[in-house]
């Protein structure tokens, strides 16, 4: 059984197990991403997806070191707002190459997006607004994993929670909708959580104050009744590859 979006049995356990054993290199990734296994026993043995502080490329616009980080803050925002579905992460230190994101692996059957975009558009609307509340710069269409059962799950959250206007996204839909009613309630109490509430205190460790500020600006924003789902503004807005 995949775990829901916040297992915090599945969380203890990726923090937790011992035995972790990388089992090899993921290709693809911008960035030194490891398929490793955690345990030395079934059940309990899991497969996760392992990105170390220091396997971190440099970037100009987000600090090194952080991007991990970012991973962690963009589970626990999901976990509060209740969408999008994101594999339980955490930031594990006793780890092959030090500090990093942890996450569960999926199961996916390959299809995508762009590819194969069968699941309902509330789904998609959800991964668009939490791209939208969390400024997420590389949005691609290979981020949205499908498993055996057609649930929808979305990842690679490194390059998000940017002060600065970063959205990049192959998910261009909903451009100019209203926010949706059924949403509201969901982005009102994630606003109080990250006031006031354990999310805020957890983001207060994950991302700098600044970010932490912007955030909030961003969750007050959509829930202004003027606010429209952004239009892309030039080739720029749509990551590349797509996929």
């Amino acid at each position: 059984m995949v775990p829901g979006p916040s297992s915090e049995e599945t969380e203890q356990l990726l923090r937790d197990l011992p035995d972790f054993k990388i089992l090899g290199l993921l290709h693809g990734a911008s960035n030194y991403t490891f398929l490793a296994q955690l345990g030395p026993h079934r059940p309990s043995r899991l497969r996760v997806v392992y990105k170390p502080a220091k396997g971190e490329s440099p970037l100009w616009d987000f600090d090194a070191g952080t991007l991990y980080q970012r991973e962690v803050a963009a589970y626990e925002l999901s976990k509060v707002l209740g969408w999008p579905r994101i594999p339980p992460t955490v930031a594990r230190r006793k780890a092959p190459h030090g500090v990093g994101a942890v996450q569960l692996f999926i199961e996916a059957d390959g299809r995508h997006f762009l590819g194969a975009n069968q699941a309902p558009m509330e789904t998609w609307m959800q991964v668009a607004l939490f791209d939208v509340i969390t400024n997420n710069a590389d949005r691609k269409s290979g981020h949205c994993l499908f498993d055996k059962d057609d649930n929808v799950w979305v990842i690679d959250h490194g390059l998000t929670f940017h002060v600065d206007q970063k959205l990049r996204t192959v998910i261009w839909d909903f451009a100019g909708r209203e926010l949706p009613q059924e949403v509201c309630g969901d982005v009102e109490r994630t606003l109080i959580e990250a006031e006031r509430g354990t999310l805020g205190r957890w983001l207060g460790t994950l991302l700098s104050p600044g970010e932490n500020r912007v955030l909030k600006r961003r969750l007050r924003g959509v829930l202004d009744p003027k606010w429209r789902f952004p239009e892309p503004t030039s080739a720029w807005s749509i990551p590349w590859p797509p996929v």
